[in-house]
């Protein structure tokens, strides 16, 4: 399962997140299906484990484990609910923006928070009109004194309506020097949440609208320097949000294995069990092939990255790896499961659903080829796994053993 990649103490935290999916995860799923709307207790209550700190250093509370533990805790999460593993994967791309540019009174005011599970971080750059092309973005932050006033709207916020402080991205200025990004408290005056919309998929989880209107947002909440913006948007992307989704994705694929092999195997056709004909058996073995190379690359990407070694081009393979495979083999799995796999009291439907919604965040499939193009050709723009790498290797090495 682990291959040489993981330690006892990663078996360990499998084990303990396996535990909690199964036994208080699961018995909320057919509630938030029905529902389909967020599940603030859940949320709060996974948070309260100190799953959401687990990049984040021992000395501000985290658990300091890196990222592969983060995939196995994302993982174990979403094999069970899909809604669960990207509420944890949206709240750890949000503390990314803290670690890599908040300053020592920012780490310091935050991060033990959200390593206690008392405060879900959010980051929203995504605009209505301009999607993924971020330069494109029109929300504006303007100084004010001692502020800036914040003007505009963020759609597709993951965590949107749980989220207690959320990094946004908005231009200051002009071109790709004109982005900055601010902390806001989500209690702030002129802060409010568009409705919840109801969505294919990831019921429980919210992905929303944040609406700004004379936002009022101390300079002190700035991240980073005015100008900023565009780094912080790109590398929470590429270091935490591709490696996240991929980890939703990984959790889906190997619910879908399970419950399709373990359909086969209970359901008899022609008298035999249904894994004993071929072209069951030919599907099983695609879902299981693809299964196998979607964890080798998603494990792969985030050891590279723990190590502190340039590793841009593999976050972005096990992405499109992970987003494709996983919605190849849901369909493979509906095929297998025939006209049942369509009723909703089976949850080979509630997977390929949830798979869909992981194809467009941090780049859709398009963006990863292109972006992989340009690696083949020698023409892409620098490495942020390289720009920060020091943060790895300035940092003592942690096993997931020494933790509770």
């Amino acid at each position: 399962m682990d291959g040489y990649f993981a330690t006892m103490g990663h078996r360990e935290l499998r084990e303990r997140v396996r535990d909690f999916a199964e036994t208080v995860v699961r018995p909320h799923i057919a509630e938030m299906e029905a529902s389909r709307t967020v599940h603030y207790e859940l949320s709060r209550l996974i948070a309260e484990q100190g799953w959401i700190g687990v990049t984040i250093d021992r000395e501000y509370g985290g658990m300091g484990l890196g990222h592969l533990a983060k995939t196995i805790i994302i993982e174990e999460l979403a094999r069970v609910s899909g809604a669960m593993g990207a509420m944890v994967q949206a709240s750890q791309l949000g503390v990314a923006k803290i670690i890599h540019f908040g300053n020592e009174a920012q780490q310091a005011t935050w991060l033990p928070a959200i390593a206690a599970g008392e405060c879900l971080p959010t980051i929203a750059v995504t605009e209505q009109e301009s999607g993924g092309h971020v330069l494109g973005m029109s929300a504006t932050a303007v100084r004010d004194g001692d502020d800036y006033l914040l003007n505009g709207r963020k759609v597709y916020v993951g965590n949107s309506h749980v989220g207690d402080l959320h990094g946004v991205v908005v231009r200051t200025g002009t071109g790709s020097t004109g982005l900055s990004a601010y902390l806001v408290e989500a209690d702030r005056p002129g802060f409010s949440l568009g409705p919840q919309r109801p969505a294919m998929g990831l019921h429980g989880f919210s992905f929303g609208e944040l609406i700004f209107n004379n936002c009022r947002v101390p300079a002190a909440n700035m991240l980073g320097a005015e100008g900023d913006g565009l780094a912080v948007a790109y590398s929470s992307s590429v270091l935490y949000g591709r490696p996240n989704l991929t980890a939703v994705s990984l959790g889906i694929h190997q619910a879908l294995v399970d419950e399709t092999t373990t359909l086969s195997v209970k359901r008899h056709l022609y008298g035999k069990p249904m894994h004993e004909l071929p072209s069951i058996k030919l599907k099983l073995g695609k879902m299981q092939s693809r299964l196998m190379t979607a964890r080798l690359a998603a494990y792969h990407a985030v050891h590279m990255l723990d190590q502190g070694l340039p590793c841009d081009a593999e976050l972005m393979n096990a992405k499109l790896v992970n987003a494709e495979y996983a919605l190849d083999s849901a369909r493979n799995a509906m095929e297998v499961h025939a006209a049942c796999g369509l009723l909703t009291d089976r949850p080979v439907e509630r997977y390929l659903r949830d798979a869909y919604h992981i194809f467009a965040p941090a780049g859709t499939s398009d963006i990863q080829l292109l972006r992989l193009g340009e690696v083949a050709v020698g023409t892409s723009k620098g490495q942020w796994s390289q720009r920060f790498s020091h943060y790895v290797r300035n940092k003592p090495a942690a096993t997931a053993a020494t933790t509770g």
